[in-house]
């Protein structure tokens, strides 16, 4: 009987492991031979599960016009009781541990699929009831390019999914082939349980700390942000991560989620984080949900600019740093700048992490209900742009 029940169970996980999640369209690189299965836990095969061939289009192509909307879909049937997923692009054509990948669609909750407590019926070859969509924005500079969709899956093992495919950006003009100022300005794509120190939270949706500006929130459930030492950056990290405890949130409501378009071409995203998260860790302390991301879009020229917070009327001028999760009663929605080159928020009653203000603009020091960013310089073409972009382009330039 012991012996029957070993293989039975045995069996089981075989067929739970075989039937994870993979992408169908976009179609990704490598389609007849892509593996269903995370990426490594010491992300040694990040990004795009590389293995022999992983470049390898096999005819997929993807024309994807600047403003269309994109189909998402998915095959598989162990969905993990959905969780959260990001759409990203670089613009390597054969992206590589230093690469940059930048957010253009998140989805908090029911992604890849909604309503779901565990897993669906079926096997690996069921395709996913439901269907995504992304929009590929106007602003982002055309040529060929590489999609990245990335998963977190909410029950489980703490993985990271990551699919890619091969697209072709197109539309616009001469001008939109160099133009990056708008890319460059997107959030960083979001990583975690890949050997970089910070970690997702079981049975809670992902709520990312950078999702951008296009973002979905498809759970019903409750949301949290990653735990550990979390940086938004490409890029997979090394070493062993902490876990830190963490309390999560439910839902935001519609106060603490709404996207607010500003003058000057600024975005605030409530409940999002800045481009680059700080590296902060309390003992012991719970991390509250992340600050607003406030991001500078293509050529901007932005002057002072206020992000109001909610039923708050005292200002500390020359703040410093509090650590992220300790209590901020009575200081609901207040902005904390320190430094001018780094702010952060009081929400849910604790203190975020500590996030960088965008690249060209600084904060005034100190704890206000508003927080007002100056934009010092214009947005400078990112640094980290791989010179192959930048060669191919510069017939353009000239």
């Amino acid at each position: 009987m012991h012996f029957t029940s070993s293989i039975v169970a045995t069996l089981g996980m075989a067929s739970y492991a075989s039937a994870h999640i993979k992408m169908t369209s976009p179609k990704p690189f490598g389609a007849s031979s892509l593996t269903n299965s995370p990426l490594l836990a010491d992300g040694s095969d990040f990004p795009c599960k590389q293995s022999g061939g992983t470049y390898d289009a096999e005819g997929a192509s993807n024309s994807m016009a600047l403003g269309s909307t994109q189909p998402l879909n998915f095959v598989g049937s162990a969905v993990h009781g959905g969780g959260s997923c990001q759409i990203s692009v670089t613009y390597d054509e054969k992206p590589t541990k230093n690469s940059v990948w930048k957010v253009i669609h998140s989805i908090e909750g029911g992604c890849p699929a909604r309503g779901v407590e565990g897993n669906l019926d079926g096997g690996p070859d069921t395709p996913v009831p439901d269907d995504y969509s992304f929009s590929i924005p106007d602003s982002l500079p055309t040529d060929k390019a590489v999609l990245a969709w990335t998963w977190f899956n909410k029950v489980g093992n703490r993985e990271m999914y990551m699919n890619c495919a091969p697209i072709d950006i197109t539309g616009g003009n001469s001008k939109s082939k160099r133009d990056t100022a708008a890319y460059d300005a997107l959030p960083d794509m979001f990583t975690a349980n890949i050997g970089n120190s910070c970690k997702t939270k079981e049975s809670v949706d992902l709520q990312f700390p950078s999702p951008g500006d296009s973002v979905e929130k498809l759970g019903s459930g409750s949301v949290g942000g990653p735990v550990g030492n979390c940086q938004a950056s490409g890029g997979s990290g090394g070493g062993g991560g902490s876990s830190e405890a963490s309390s999560s949130t439910q839902a935001p409501s519609s106060a603490s989620s709404a996207s607010t378009i500003l003058p000057g071409g600024v975005f605030a995203t409530v409940s999002a984080g800045g481009n680059k998260q700080a590296s902060v860790t309390a003992d012991a302390a719970p991390v509250a949900s992340a600050a607003p991301v406030v991001s500078a879009a293509s050529d901007a020229t932005v002057s002072d600019v206020d992000v109001p917070a909610n039923n708050c009327s005292d200002t500390t001028a020359g703040s410093s740093e509090t650590a992220a999760g300790l209590p901020c009663p009575d200081q609901e929605g207040t902005w904390n700048c320190i430094s001018g080159t780094t702010f952060q928020r009081c929400a849910s009653g604790e203190w975020s992490v500590v996030q960088s203000v965008a690249e060209g603009t600084t904060c005034e020091a100190g704890i206000s209900p508003n927080i007002k960013f100056v934009n010092v310089a214009k947005l400078r073409r990112a640094a980290r742009f791989s010179n192959e972009h930048i060669r191919r382009h510069q017939a353009y330039s000239s």
